[in-house]
This record gives C-alpha cells, sequence and structure tokens, in this order.
C-alpha cells in the first residue's frame, strides 16, 4: 500500500517532491525542535491519484488522513469537532515550489454552531470564539462553495456602519453571532444548502479545494510565467491552529531574516497584534514594524530573533518566516526560502559567503541570472526635482512610469497593444497575477510590504508601492483622490518602488549604477567560468556598453543596421537601383569610407578583443520604399501632376521594387546568395574593414576582425566568398604596406550547414550559430507570424515545452548545433564556435552551449552579466553532476 499521508515528525527537508516545500519544512522545524504546530501532510502523489481518478479522492488517501488525524487529536489532546475541547485546523496548499498565494488556504476548520460555543468556554473570550467563526464561514464559503466573499464584506461593512464601529476589533461577541447568521443565509441563498456542520465532510471538502486551486486561472499563469512543470501536483498540510486573535498577548506576522528589498542583515517584517495570519498577508489591515515587538513582547521579539538566527544557519539561505503569538507564546508556523530582488539575492549571497556560510560557488547559484536585468536598466534623475503626489511603502524597488489603470484585465489589453500602464488596486488578489504581470508597475492603498502585490511584484522585479492610505480609490468612477487632487484613468504617473513616492507625469530616468557586490559576483562567475561572452553590437556606443558589462568581444556585429541609417539610405538606394555595374560602383564608393568609420570606431572601442563582423545579410527590398506605399504615391502624382519628374521617379522605383520582390524573401535573395550574384557589394565591406584595420594599427591597436558570410548553405558558397575576401585583403595590405591578421568563417543558420559541417569547415575559421534563422529554417516556422498567430497556443495547450525562439530547442536545433560542432572539429579540431543567436542571453541555453562544447555565447549589451552569471552556473552544474557520477561509480 502505497503512503499518501506524512505526520510532521515522519518527514525532513529532503522530501520536498513529496510534501511540497512547506510541507518539508514544516517536518525539517518540527525535526530540529522548533515550536511548531502539530499536523500532517497530504503528498504531492495524492494529488495526482485525485486527478487521476477523475478529482474524487482515492479510499487508501482518505483512510490515511482519518488515521492522522487520529494521531493528531491524539498529540494535541483535542477532538476534531467535540464541543467540549474542539481541535480546529488550517489547511493549506504546499507546492514543491513556492507559488504565493497563488493556491487555496482555509483556517479555523472545525467550527460549527457547537464548538463555536466550546471555543468561547474554553478560551473565556466568547468574542475570539465567534470572530474565529465567522471567518472560518467567509474563508470555506470562498474557497470550498465558491461564494464571492464580494457578499460576506458587504454584510460585513453594513453591519460595522449600522453600529457605528470603524473597524473589527470594535465589534462585540454578540455582533459577531449576527453576522455569522447572515454569513449562513448567504451561503444557503448561493448554494441552495446550509453550511456544513461536520468538522470532517469540512475537512475533505477542503482537501478537495485545495487539489482543485492547484489548476485554477492564477496558478496555471504563475507557474508558465516561473516555468514550474505542471505535473507536480500541490501538497495538502493540515495543521493544528494556533491564534493570533485571542486578546492584546496575541498577534500574527510575517518576517524575512534579511531585508528582501536590499539585502541588508536586518530582521525585516511586520505583525498585527490582535489578527489571523491572512490579515497581514491579504492587506486588510496595515500592519506594524517588527521591530515594534521588542516592546509589546520583549521576551517573544528575543525567542523570534533567536528562531531566525537559527533558521538561517539551518538553511543556509535568508527565510521568510509566518508566526503567530497565542497568550504570549511563540509559534512557528512556516519558514522557507524568502523571495528576494536582484539587489538583495547579490548582496546575501556575497554576505553569506563573508560570513562563511556558504562557498563562492553556492553563492553562484543562489542568484537567478534573469534577475540580473533588474538591475540594467533606468531609476528615476535624482536632478529631477520631484513633486510627490503621495507616498506609501516601498515595497519593491525600481522606477516606473505609466497610465493608471484600474482593473488588471484592461491592464493586460493595453500592454498587449504596446501601452505602459500602472496598476492601482485597494489591494491586489492572485486573481489579479495576469494584470501584475502586464504592468510596468504596482500601487495598492492598502496592505504592508510583505501584501500579496509587494511579494509578487517583487519576485517580478517590478517598482511597487503598498499601504498608500493617502490614496482614495474609486473604482467605480476609475479615480484616486489625494487631498484635493484626482487622478482619472489613462493619467500619467511615475512611481519610484524604492522610496514609496508617487509622481503626477513622467519623469526623467537616468542609467543604473552597479555595486560593488554586483562587480564582486560577476568577478567570482569569470573565476569559475569555462566559456566565454560575447555582445551583439552595431556601433561604438554598444560596443562600449558591452565592455562595460565584462563581455569579451563581439560576437555579431550587423552591418545592415549600419546601412539603415537614414543618411545613408539614399546612397543605398542608388546602389541598388543601379543598372549597369559601374553605377553600383559609384554608390559603393560613396558608402565604403562610411563603412570603414563604423569598423574603426567598433575595432577601436574593443582594443583588440575579437569582433565578428557579418557581411551583408537581408534581401535588398528591405532598403526600399513599401511597394504598397509607393503605388498610392504614385496614384496620386498621376492624379495631381502627371508630367512632373518625380512622377518618373517614383515609377522607376516601383518597377525596381517589383523585381526585387519575393514571395518568402527570408529564404530568398539574401545573405551570401547576395555576395555570389552581387560580389562587389561583399567586397566593398571586406575592404572597409581592412582600410579600418590598417588604420588602426597606425595607432598601436592589434585589430582582431572575424568576417563572418551569413546563410552559407554549401561549402561552395563559403569557397568563393573566403577567396573574395582574401583578395580585398590581400590589395589593402599591398596598398597600406601594414600587414595584419583576420580569419573567416559563416554564420550556420541553414540545417544543410550543420549537416556538412565538416565539408563546410574545410573552408571556415570559425562557426557561429545563428540559432534565431536555425530554429525558423529547423521548425519552418516564420517567427513573425508564428509569435502572432499560433506559438501561444502551443505552449498553452503543451503541443511545446517553451518558445523556441526565447529557449533554444534542444531536441531539434540543438542536434542540429551538436552536429555541427563535432563535425566542423573532426575536420578541425581546433575549430571556434559560438552562438550569436537571442539564445545567447537566455540561462537554459547558455547551459546546452556550454555542455556542446561552444566556445563562447554572444548577446545584447544588457545580458552580458546574465550571460556571464549562466555560464559560471553552467560549469559548477556540470562538475558538481560528475563528482556525483563519479560518486555513483565507486
Amino acid at each position: 500500500m502505497s503512503k499518501f499521508v506524512y505526520l510532521f515528525n515522519e518527514g525532513n527537508s529532503g522530501m520536498k517532491e513529496i510534501l511540497g516545500g512547506k510541507g518539508a519544512n514544516l517536518a525539517e522545524m518540527t525535526r530540529i525542535g522548533l515550536p511548531v504546530p502539530f499536523g500532517f501532510t497530504i503528498s504531492t502523489e495524492a494529488c495526482n491519484a485525485y486527478y487521476d481518478a477523475d478529482k474524487t479522492i482515492p479510499a487508501e488517501v482518505q483512510a490515511q488522513v482519518l488515521e492522522a488525524l487520529g494521531e493528531l487529536e491524539e498529540k494535541t489532546g483535542k477532538k476534531l469537532g467535540n464541543p467540549e475541547n474542539p481541535l480546529l485546523v488550517s489547511v493549506r496548499s504546499g507546492a514543491v515550489f513556492s507559488m504565493p498565494g497563488m493556491m487555496d488556504t482555509i483556517l479555523n476548520l472545525g467550527m460549527n454552531d457547537e464548538t463555536v460555543e466550546g471555543m468561547a468556554k474554553l478560551t473565556n473570550n466568547p468574542r475570539f470564539a465567534y470572530d474565529s467563526y465567522r471567518r472560518f464561514i467567509q474563508m470555506f464559503s470562498d474557497v470550498v462553495l465558491d461564494v464571492d466573499v464580494f457578499f460576506f464584506e458587504r454584510l460585513l461593512e453594513e453591519t460595522r456602519e449600522a453600529k457605528g464601529y470603524a473597524t473589527d476589533p470594535e465589534m462585540t461577541a454578540e455582533d459577531w453571532k449576527e453576522v455569522i447568521q447572515g454569513y449562513k443565509n448567504i451561503v444557503t441563498k448561493h448554494t441552495r444548502k446550509p453550511f456544513p456542520q461536520d468538522p470532517k465532510e469540512q475537512l475533505f471538502l477542503s482537501i478537495n479545494a485545495v487539489f482543485d486551486s492547484w489548476n485554477n486561472q492564477r496558478a496555471i499563469v504563475y507557474r508558465r510565467l516561473n516555468k514550474i512543470p505542471s505535473h507536480l501536483g500541490t501538497a495538502v498540510n493540515i495543521q493544528s491552529m494556533v491564534f493570533g486573535n485571542m486578546g492584546d498577548d496575541s498577534g500574527t506576522g510575517v518576517a524575512f531574516t534579511r531585508d528582501p528589498s536590499t539585502g541588508e542583515s536586518i530582521l525585516y517584517g511586520e505583525y498585527l497584534i490582535n489578527a489571523q495570519g491572512e490579515d497581514v498577508v491579504a492587506g486588510i489591515r496595515t500592519p506594524q514594524p517588527i521591530q515594534t515587538l521588542k516592546d509589546e513582547m520583549p521576551a517573544v521579539y528575543q525567542q523570534f530573533i533567536e528562531t531566525c538566527n537559527r533558521l538561517e544557519q539551518h538553511y543556509e539561505d535568508m527565510q521568510d518566516i509566518e508566526f503567530t503569538v497565542e497568550r504570549g507564546e511563540l509559534f512557528i508556523l512556516q519558514t522557507r526560502t524568502g523571495k528576494r530582488t536582484a539587489q538583495a539575492a547579490i548582496r546575501i549571497a556575497t554576505e553569506l559567503v563573508k560570513e562563511g556560510i556558504i562557498d563562492k560557488k553556492t553563492a553562484l547559484l543562489r542568484v537567478d541570472p534573469e534577475q540580473l536585468d533588474q538591475l540594467l536598466h533606468r531609476r528615476i534623475d535624482e536632478n529631477f526635482e520631484r513633486n510627490q503626489l503621495a507616498k506609501g511603502l516601498p515595497a519593491s524597488p525600481g522606477a516606473a512610469t505609466g497610465k493608471v489603470v484600474f482593473d488588471a484585465d484592461e491592464a493586460e489589453l493595453l500592454a498587449n497593444d504596446g501601452q505602459k500602464v500602472i496598476l492601482v488596486r485597494p489591494e491586489t488578489t492572485p486573481d489579479d497575477i495576469h494584470g501584475i504581470i502586464a504592468a510596468q508597475a504596482v500601487v495598492t492603498s492598502r496592505g504592508g510590504m510583505t501584501s500579496h502585490a509587494a511579494v509578487v511584484a517583487r519576485g517580478m522585479g517590478k517598482a511597487c508601492i503598498c499601504g498608500c492610505e493617502a490614496m482614495k480609490i474609486d473604482l467605480h468612477e476609475k479615480q484616486f483622490r489625494v487631498g484635493e487632487v484626482v487622478v482619472k484613468h489613462s493619467d500619467i504617473i511615475t512611481i519610484d518602488g524604492g522610496t514609496g513616492e508617487i509622481m503626477l507625469g513622467e519623469i526623467p530616468m537616468i542609467e543604473p549604477e552597479l555595486s560593488e557586490e554586483f562587480q564582486l559576483l560577476l568577478a567570482w562567475a569569470d573565476e569559475e567560468r569555462k566559456i566565454g561572452v560575447r555582445a551583439n553590437a552595431d556601433n561604438p556606443e554598444d560596443s562600449a556598453k558591452a565592455l562595460e558589462f565584462g563581455a569579451g568581444g563581439i560576437g555579431l556585429c550587423r552591418t545592415e543596421h549600419m546601412f539603415m541609417d537614414a543618411a545613408r539610405v539614399p546612397i543605398v538606394q542608388k546602389m541598388i537601383l543601379a543598372e549597369t555595374y559601374d553605377e553600383r560602383n559609384a554608390a559603393l564608393d560613396e558608402l565604403l569610407p562610411m563603412q570603414q568609420g563604423d569598423f574603426e570606431g567598433i575595432l577601436e572601442v574593443m582594443q583588440g578583443l575579437p569582433v565578428t563582423i557579418r557581411l551583408l545579410d537581408p534581401p535588398l527590398h528591405e532598403f526600399l520604399p513599401d511597394k504598397e506605399e509607393l503605388i498610392v504615391e504614385i496614384t496620386k502624382l498621376q492624379i495631381q501632376d502627371p508630367e512632373s519628374k518625380e512622377l518618373k521617379e517614383k515609377e522607376a522605383l516601383l518597377k525596381k521594387v517589383r523585381q526585387l520582390d519575393e514571395f518568402n524573401p527570408m529564404l530568398g535573395h539574401r545573405g551570401c546568395r547576395l555576395g555570389m550574384i552581387h560580389p562587389e557589394i561583399y567586397e566593398m565591406q571586406a575592404r572597409a574593414i581592412f582600410y579600418a584595420v590598417a588604420n588602426l594599427a597606425d595607432k598601436g591597436i592589434d585589430a582582431q576582425p572575424e568576417i563572418m558570410i551569413p546563410l552559407v548553405g554549401h561549402v561552395n558558397e563559403l569557397k568563393e566568398m573566403r577567396e573574395l575576401v582574401n583578395t580585398a585583403a590581400q590589395s589593402i595590405k599591398e596598398e597600406t604596406g601594414k600587414d595584419f591578421e583576420y580569419t573567416v568563417g559563416t554564420m550556420i543558420e541553414i540545417p544543410r550547414a550543420a549537416l556538412t559541417a565538416d565539408q563546410i569547415a574545410e573552408e571556415a575559421d570559425f562557426f557561429s550559430f545563428g540559432t534565431n534563422d536555425l530554429t525558423q529554417t529547423t521548425f519552418g516556422y516564420s517567427r513573425d507570424d508564428a509569435e502572432g498567430k499560433f506559438l501561444q497556443a502551443y505552449i498553452e495547450q503543451k503541443v511545446l515545452p517553451e518558445n523556441p525562439f526565447a529557449v533554444l530547442d534542444r531536441e531539434g536545433v540543438g542536434k542540429l548545433v551538436e552536429t555541427g560542432v563535432e563535425l566542423g572539429r573532426q575536420t578541425k579540431p581546433g575549430l571556434k564556435t559560438g552562438i550569436c543567436g537571442e539564445h545567447g542571453g537566455e540561462k537554459s541555453s547558455i547551459e546546452f552551449c556550454y555542455n556542446a562544447g561552444l566556445d563562447y555565447v554572444s548577446c545584447s549589451p544588457y545580458r552580458v552579466p546574465l550571460a556571464r552569471l549562466a555560464a559560471a552556473q553552467a560549469t559548477i552544474r556540470h562538475e558538481r553532476n560528475n563528482e556525483k557520477q563519479a560518486v555513483i561509480a565507486k
């Protein structure tokens, strides 16, 4: 018989796959002797069995739950449903990977019309007992019975107003009894059944609901965003309740052992006196800073500090801890590795090394490379005078400007339309996840720095401000008011998530500055990584930025971007429209000094580091006006000025556009095919490169150009283009009297090139895999059409695991890369290989490139730090995996 249910004292932190993250941590904390309310965990395997049984809890799982419940009753001396001494439990989800707020929780389970009276007598606190019961009815009805929480909130608000109360703590036991009856009436009205009174029925209905929440919409969106597999399932944790709402000697809170925004080694968190945990997390009440607990309950505070230190030392990382104080006694409800900003992740990792808790390699693995993007973008210009409209809690750093929207659906809609928006809500709920993803930033008027909005925004690296109580939000009118100022839907605001400030209008931003810890971590990464990192750059400015971010050269310089400069387009068009060889050469002679200047600028910035220059790649029609627009202009001129010179020029231009028109230009006359038919174009570019190299030699710069021939599919194409480049080089050497080094290689972006790489290597000094086009040609997808028409549906329907243009397809495109490397090195063992598609800046793809034996990856300048860190992580994981295999082999 399979084991599906584990008591807390039967598990440990190594059982995360079975018990989920929360269950494994509860078991581990129980094991090391911390004050954890006892309970049991229903495993992730039980969740999958539930779905296999058509969303029914199998009989053997039910039996094991009842057996564990008996053990819990014996341990606590309480019994579920016993009016004299009732056991109350929480029912919480617990996935393998943390998914804060994405799935459902029920507290105070076991309460009914009888046990509430028993709780009132036992605690001598009827107000507490009936408050707990009404909370349970509301939460259970929302999560399990699918009755919208709005109806309960509206009744509660009407009751408060009728009695003249401002807050919930003013409500008496008799008031809560009245509310409870109203709540039960709401349930009967909406479900056509009375609220369930049998605690065991409540328990199994709640377990069903938590299993069901694994596949609710917000959980699916969160998993997709964070690339969490959908087959894992969730565990369910059943835990005896402790109560933070039993009076002024009770409370509840959430704390981090270090500041999750900055990484500073200080206790960071919030708590509420006389409240339950959901009040803090849901943002219903604005809590107090954790430090003030020192004055309220000094002994509890000291015990909590010691517990935090013990947990951080035990888990060797910053912890996110949920706690409750019941009548002066501290209980730890949960600990998990705390979510943090990129800035905090780097600081925490480097400081844990300095404190001797972890080593450098572990520190490198602690920082998600994708997070580094958060540190490489703009912030508000400090020289700009800020006109602060309001100020809230600085929940997640960063700055953003956008149009105010009040609805998550609209935020997603406008963002998909290319507009920048800031989502403004009283508080966010997990149902707002898609709007938070779409928005530039989030602002809430309620809640603290551990509320849903704060935690989710920090995890995404988005600026967020919470608890801005000066904002009076009117969702119906789509506006908010601060004093006399009214900000309406679509008005533009700027926020600073680092200070909590909200300002009207758009405010200038400046470039980021990288911290010492950031530079230190990347220096450690460079010590570890075994694969080079270059940048894609087409001008001196991007090249300088690449160097600043630590690139070891330029892996892709796209020369067509130089041709598209507005001042050059007329000359380029003259070259394309030329009817004779001499006419074309005249235009190329004009372009040559411009190209020479381009190459000289980039090569000078790189100071002898390798620069891979790709000769002209796109089809020529891209440099000409749009055909449809030309037809419209010609039609107008034929009507308005039929004898004009302009009309004749445009008609000639249209004729040439039609000549160059192709059914499928991406597979047409482009790349090396252009050089084969019009060798004078590639000759001009080669001469410009070599003139630049010769000039830089006078400045003492030993330039290292690597000339790349694009779109080669047959060795004969590369053979002919290589000869053209060599001839140009020899000519410039003789003309200038300078000797210089260079290499000639090709971009592998056609499947045939990968499959015949042994032949192509005869003529190549290097291969650079252009995985953007290689993905298109391997899948037979036009990227723009695929992403716009069907690719997202393919991912949602699990036809494909990822967007292959974002994450390298290892099984198909990856095999071609591996084949190309293997065959190429059979011919030339020392053949240099790299990748210069967008995959060169994606962590999973970088790991693949390292394992495939590539020499370098190349990506955009701003992703160079990411690539350096990802390359180090790939190296460390590979080494550790080899060590494990060696141990197994012994």
